[in-house]
């Protein structure tokens, strides 16, 4: 009897065919009868979760990384895979990082197998625990960036001469980073860096009456962001400090200096944008060298930066972008990381506009022609793994007449998202005393620093609106 119970047993469980971890394939059914208020109809069957739009990190730069301490008593100590996604995606918060692991949205591409055309490269799900080698790329969900939007605009409404209250105490809480040398703010859209006799609410007069802290004087601008640009924008405190960052940032060929931990940190160095372009390049990422020129148009009233003709008979400079597509195209626009090794005026834009064909979003000056035609096309995008179409979705109790992309008229899409340089505040004391021997306070300070800015409102409801509706 007991014999026979078993058999039978086993041979229920032979017949079970699948588990709460790995249900059955999805088998085609026909039309099912739905109920809705009281009223049945006929109805195709419930879809299956949708494929997950994947954003993809930069190559592993390897040890050490830029603004984070990897030696430790003269052992180098690895870095994890949770580190490297944790130190990329500076300022979001460790629980939604390791959700993501828990639930195997990780993936790193597979370098033995072979990738097939017009499919994505072959990934494998990895650890928080593996060890990042170098050059090895990590895919992760949008999701991961996805986040809140205030309702308060992120420019100050303002034409006033002599800033408020609230214009400086809103000033100073865009303020991420301060010491004796320089500040770091992230700048909002549609306030410009350097004013004249029609502005008034401008970057200088601004920080001159908030940003002092008690100094004689406000901080300085040392590198400019265009009006519509926002993000990490950096101003020196002191004289010394504003002359160092004047010549740090120069393209002139720097020699090499006396102190080499000043120079590992001059050469490590960078800043890096996200940008929202329409369409998207032909490669996935490569180098624009690309020289520009400048034009006079009306009479002399405006100016134009162009690419600069072949010929040679005219003034230009030399710049160079390095250029990332982070995912797919989705209405017709993809969002792409912008690095630039050269400060010339308009680059990014230019670059973008016409070196590559594909305009960043709300840059009217340069690609006006393109938005025509862009608000007049209907976009049908296929997703590269299932084949299917892409459907932007429009989130409920979202406004998205707040220069996101849905709206009539689009803010500038750019933003500066990263910020690597020298510890200034540090090598100004090393420099000017020239000593090896430096106190224990000033050489337990890091060599490098770092920052990562968040987007402005209208370019986090363009990302929510492109991304969030496939995961």
């Amino acid at each position: 009897m007991w014999r026979r119970s078993t058999r039978v047993l086993c041979r229920h469980v032979s017949r079970r065919e699948y588990s709460r971890i790995c249900p059955p394939p999805a088998k085609s059914a026909g039309p099912l009868i739905r109920v809705s208020n009281h009223i049945a109809r006929l109805g195709p069957p419930k879809e299956g979760p949708k494929p997950r739009q994947l954003l993809s990190l930069p190559p592993f730069p390897g040890h050490p990384l830029p603004g984070k301490r990897s030696h430790e008593d003269g052992v180098v100590s690895r870095v994890t895979a949770v580190s490297w996604v944790k130190y990329y995606f500076d300022g979001i918060y460790d629980s939604t990082i390791q959700s993501h692991f828990k639930q195997g949205l990780v993936q790193m591409e597979c370098p033995g197998l072979i990738e097939k055309e017009g499919q994505m490269k072959p990934m494998r799900k990895i650890r928080p625990s593996e060890v990042m080698e170098v050059g090895a790329r990590v895919y992760i969900p949008v999701s991961v960036v996805e986040s809140r939007v205030s309702r308060r605009f992120d420019c100050i409404p303002s034409g006033t001469l002599y800033p408020n209250a609230d214009e400086i105490e809103y000033l100073q809480r865009r303020v991420k980073y301060k010491d004796s040398a320089i500040i770091v703010l992230n700048k909002p859209p549609k306030l410009p860096v350097k004013g004249n006799l029609p502005v008034h609410n401008s970057m200088d007069a601004l920080a001159a009456a908030a940003l002092s802290y008690g100094n004689n004087e406000g901080p300085k601008l040392v590198h400019r962001l265009d009006r519509e640009t926002s993000g990490l924008h950096l101003m020196g405190r002191t004289k010394e400090s504003v002359s160092l960052l004047q010549w740090l940032y120069t393209d002139f060929n720097k020699g090499k200096s006396s102190c080499q931990a000043w120079d590992d940190a001059c050469e490590a160095r960078y800043q890096r944008y996200w940008a929202l372009v329409i369409g998207s390049p032909k490669e996935k990422e490569g180098l624009i060298c690309a020289p520009l020129s400048k034009v006079l148009l009306d009479n002399g009233k405006t100016e134009r930066v162009i690419l600069a003709h072949q010929s040679g008979l005219e003034a230009s400079q030399k710049a160079i972008t390095q250029y990332r597509v982070l995912g797919p195209t989705i209405n017709g626009c993809s969002w792409i990381e912008l690095r630039p090794l050269t400060s010339r005026k308009h680059q990014l834009r230019v670059h973008c506009a016409e070196a590559l064909g594909t305009p960043i979003v709300g840059d009217y000056k340069y690609g006006w022609f393109v938005h025509r035609r862009w608000k007049q096309m209907p976009h049908v995008d296929i997703e590269p793994t299932s084949g299917l179409p892409y459907k932007l979705r429009r989130p409920a109790g979202l406004d998205v007449q707040k220069g996101s992309v849905l709206s009539k008229v689009p803010l500038l899409h750019l933003h500066c998202r990263e910020l690597v340089l020298p510890n200034i505040a540090k090598f100004l004391l090393i420099l000017d005393q020239k000593l090896d021997n430096m106190h224990s306070a000033v050489s337990s300070k890091p060599d490098i620093l770092r920052f990562v800015a968040s987007m402005p409102s209208h370019m986090k409801i363009s990302w929510n609106l492109m991304s969030s509706y496939l995961v």
